[in-house]
């Protein structure tokens, strides 16, 4: 029986697809092993979406032929594909699977066993088809991720990931729902629609009857489905619509990640950006009059090429009018291969440290602001792990905000504790245990 070990970059489509890999390798008779372990076969899924993910790509290959000079290195994914030319050169790489051949891994490990070449990396852009894979478990105890399409048409100036992961290609409906009773089944409840750019889901059907909201109504009508959350989408998708559609929805989570990358209008058209603040602003208005204190998160890029001072207060003033419940900041980090990367005025690294704070220090209290709202008030809350917090054993899990929960373990007034995970449980917040944990009381 042959080992393999494994290491996952990225994204959240990237953990589906690693996940996917190894039932798949699992099935087939091979044994999965740490990946710090000896193991004939080291598979690493990399990434390529900046240039420091791509080091840390090289960096985990190297790591793997390391460990075991005579084991099989296959590099995966989206550097592969970005730039299969240099993984060609590296000596440290023995096989090459690009993004529209992981479904196909085992039978590419057995025909190199055999002696035969594999096919070289495509180009991408050029294929239409969606790699269909299946999962009937993850990694993850509670919560399944389902990988709902492929791609993005955006080209945003900063971006590689079109490069890497091809035109939009949308997953069968079909394909969707079965996989969700399958994993139903297994013991789910939460399920989140994840993809490259949810929001064009469907844009590729000859029909274009289907799309994101069509799409959740139907798997919101699946028996066992408990919650249903969205990954990232785009702010435009955000109509009266959409929102109002969105809400009706029995089992929606109030959890909105929109992407603003910069709350001034300048900048996001220098990155391609097809919205304005306004019509971002229009969107976020939209979930709010629909939903009781919906969780809206966001990314920002701080120190886009050109960002004047003027321009970072701009993005600050509007974050702060938005009031987000949650901001993931990004220092621009220059990626070669894209149009932002030879944009003149490239902002000092120093200069973008210290956006950076400004930002972060008002999360930090946005953050706290949107969990007290919760204080005094009963939540639903699906556990999923024991952890040590503060020298005490507790139950962890979020509300449908993504707001995370701890339960005191040895805290039996409602049931033994070992039952807990997954577990939908519902009492009263009393207040924080932590600042970016509340704590909870059974009813």
């Amino acid at each position: 029986m042959r080992t393999v070990a494994y290491h996952n970059l990225g994204c959240k489509v990237n953990s589906y697809e690693m996940d996917a890999m190894l039932q798949a390798l699992r099935r087939s008779g091979y044994r999965i092993v740490p990946f710090e372990e000896k193991a004939d076969i080291y598979i690493v899924n990399t990434c390529t979406v900046t240039n420091i993910a791509d080091r840390k790509s090289r960096q985990m290959l190297h790591k793997a032929k390391k460990t075991n000079p005579e084991g099989i290195v296959v590099a995966v994914g989206c550097y592969v594909q970005s730039d299969a030319q240099a993984v060609e050169a590296d000596s440290a790489v023995d096989l090459m699977v690009g993004n529209n051949r992981k479904k196909d891994l085992v039978t590419i490990l057995d025909s190199y066993f055999k002696g035969v070449s594999p096919e070289g990396v495509i180009d991408i852009s050029q294929t239409t088809e969606y790699e269909e894979m299946r999962l009937s478990t993850t990694q993850e105890h509670t919560r399944a991720y389902i990988k709902i399409q492929d791609g993005c048409n955006q080209f945003c100036t900063y971006c590689m990931i079109p490069y890497a992961r091809g035109r939009v290609r949308s997953r069968r409906k079909s394909d969707v729902l079965d996989e969700i009773k399958g994993l139903v089944s297994a013991g789910y409840k939460e399920f989140v629609l994840t993809g490259i750019h949810i929001s064009s889901y469907g844009m590729d059907f000859k029909d274009r009857q289907e799309n994101l909201l069509t799409l959740a109504r139907e798997i919101d009508g699946i028996e066992g489905v408990e919650r249903l959350r969205l990954g990232s989408l785009e702010p435009r998708i955000v109509t009266e619509e959409f929102a109002q559609g969105l809400a009706k929805l029995r089992h929606i989570c109030p959890h909105f990640h929109l992407s603003l990358q910069s709350g001034c209008d300048t900048v996001l058209k220098r990155m391609n950006r097809h919205y304005t603040p306004e019509e971002y602003l229009r969107g976020v208005e939209c979930l709010r009059r629909v939903f009781v204190h919906p969780a809206v998160t966001t990314d920002i890029i701080v120190g886009f090429p050109g960002e004047t001072p003027e321009e970072f207060e701009q993005t600050r003033l509007f974050a702060a009018s938005v009031r987000f419940y949650e901001m993931h900041i990004f220092k621009y980090s220059m990626r070669k291969g894209t149009k932002a990367a030879v944009m003149p005025e490239q902002v000092p690294e120093e200069i973008k440290t210290e956006r950076s704070g400004v930002l972060q220090c008002m999360e930090s209290q946005d953050s706290r602001e949107f969990r007290a709202f919760y204080v005094g008030r009963d939540v639903e809350v699906l556990f999923e792990e024991k952890k040590e917090l503060g020298g005490e054993e507790y139950w962890v899990g979020h509300t449908r905000e993504y707001v995370k929960v701890a339960l005191l373990s040895r805290d039996n007034s409602h049931e033994k504790p070992q039952h807990f995970q997954n577990r939908l449980i519902t009492g009263k917040i009393t207040g924080f245990l932590q600042n970016d944990v509340l704590i909870m009381e059974c009813k």
